[in-house]
C-alpha cells in the first residue's frame, strides 16, 4: 500500500510583483488562507436544425482563469495593508505569485484587484479578504 502524498499549506506564500525587469515578488505579509485560481471552460450550444435525434450538442469554448483570493491578518497600516492599498490606489494589471508550502512549486499569474474586504470583529482577530481577478493563464513553475 502507498503511503500518501498529502500536504498542508503551511508555509505557502502569496507574493506581489513589482513590475520591475526582473521582477522581484514580495510576500504579503500574514496570509493565512490562500484560494488559488479555479479554470472553467465556457460551453457553448451548437445545437442545429438537424442535431441527431433532436438533442442538444455543445462545444467547449473558452477557458475562464476565474479569481485567486487569499485572507490576511488585518492590521491597519501594516506591510499587509500598505501593499494592498498601493496597488489599489495605482489600479491596473500586478503579476503575482502563489509558492505553495513544503515544496518548490510556483503558480505566476496576472491578476487585477477586485475586491478588499477588511473584518473588524469585537471579540475576534481582524481578517481582510482580497480578490483578484485573474487574466489569462496561470504558469506553474519550480522554485530553484
Amino acid at each position: 500500500m502507498a503511503e500518501t502524498e498529502a500536504l498542508i499549506g503551511y508555509g505557502s506564500e502569496f507574493r506581489l510583483g513589482d513590475g520591475a525587469s526582473p521582477e522581484v515578488f514580495t510576500p504579503v505579509a500574514e496570509v493565512n488562507n490562500i484560494t488559488p485560481p479555479s479554470d472553467t471552460v465556457d460551453v457553448i450550444d451548437a445545437t442545429h436544425m438537424a442535431s441527431p435525434n433532436r438533442t442538444r450538442e455543445f462545444i467547449e469554448g473558452l477557458i475562464d482563469p476565474g479569481e485567486a483570493s487569499f485572507e490576511m491578518n488585518f492590521v491597519p497600516g501594516g506591510p499587509g495593508d500598505e501593499a494592498i492599498q498601493e496597488w489599489k490606489a495605482t489600479g491596473g494589471r500586478r503579476n503575482c505569485q502563489i509558492k505553495f508550502g513544503n515544496t518548490n512549486v510556483i503558480w505566476t499569474f496576472a491578476g487585477i484587484l477586485t475586491g478588499y474586504e477588511p473584518d473588524v470583529p469585537t471579540d475576534d482577530k481582524m481578517t481582510a479578504t482580497v480578490t483578484i481577478k485573474v487574466t489569462g493563464s496561470y504558469v506553474s513553475g519550480v522554485e530553484s
